[in-house]
């Protein structure tokens, strides 16, 4: 059986309730490995464990357990070690680099901005902001819909239009927000959503953040914004040159959801 590893911590924050649960059926108890300057908040792994809501959320419980008494460095769902011995090794050999990250992120939390067009409202968008289009459709109501050739050419202009506009209103979103985060990473392009941004941001500095979301969702009614924080810096975990490099901090322990264990 491994260790399952949920973060890593200060050693002089390493307090946590006493039954405090984790991942698993039944749920693993959670535990404290200590290493010089640093600890990590792990437990026993599963012999099999898939992202399922209840471990996903039991992960992101004992985060944010870990998390209530300072800075926590995520890692992300099914990272896992061998053994407890080769998570105090990992600590104890990347220690400058953990504590980089710790003090990096002291202070900030991770909001999570998702973004999509209102259907409906976006086409009236396109429609008035492009007189070919508004023009191409109006003849074609007039020739009671049009050939099968116009009626193809009218979609395909209309689609373009509206892909132009989600990469406008993607920057848009960036630009209106970024001035206020200390740091800014963007999901993959392949997600489903016109935006996928995650803003670190100071605790202090979070009420405004969240309040010039609500002016920008205010400013452009043709999109649908989800935003969701305060969260653990997951998307900060690792320095911003090295995000999509490999060896990454979750790398070194493995996933769980991929690796069952023996």
């Amino acid at each position: 059986m491994g260790t399952y590893v949920y973060g890593i911590v200060r050693a002089s924050q390493s307090a946590l309730p006493g039954d405090l649960e984790g991942v698993g059926d039944p749920p693993r108890p959670v535990r404290v490995l200590g290493q010089g300057e640093l600890a990590a908040i792990v437990s026993d792994a599963p012999r099999e464990l898939r992202p399922k809501r209840r471990d996903l959320l039991a992960h992101q419980r004992v985060l944010d357990e870990a998390g209530a008494a300072g800075v926590v460095l995520p890692m992300r769902f099914g990272s896992t070690a061998p053994d407890d011995a080769t998570v105090t090794a990992v600590l104890a050999e990347r220690a400058d680099r953990f504590l980089e990250r710790l003090h990096a992120l002291d202070g900030t939390a991770e909001y999570n901005i998702k973004a999509n067009h209102d259907e409906e409202a976006v086409l009236h968008l396109v429609m008035a902001a492009h007189d070919d289009i508004r023009s191409l459709a109006q003849a074609n109501r007039e020739a009671g819909g049009g050939t099968q050739e116009e009626r193809m050419r009218l979609g395909e202009m209309v689609a373009a239009a509206v892909q132009e506009r989600e990469a406008t209103d993607a920057e848009l979103l960036h630009q209106a927000l970024a001035p206020m985060a200390k740091d800014v990473s963007a999901g993959s392009p392949s997600s489903g959503w016109l935006a996928n941004l995650s803003f670190l941001v100071d605790r202090p500095a979070a009420e405004r953040f969240l309040t010039a979301v609500d002016a920008f969702r205010e400013e452009h009614p043709h999109l649908e914004l989800r935003v969701n924080g305060p969260l653990p810096p997951y998307s900060f975990a690792e320095p911003p040159a090295s995000r999509q490099a490999e060896g990454g901090n979750a790398e070194a322990f493995g996933n769980a959801a991929t690796q069952p264990h023996g």
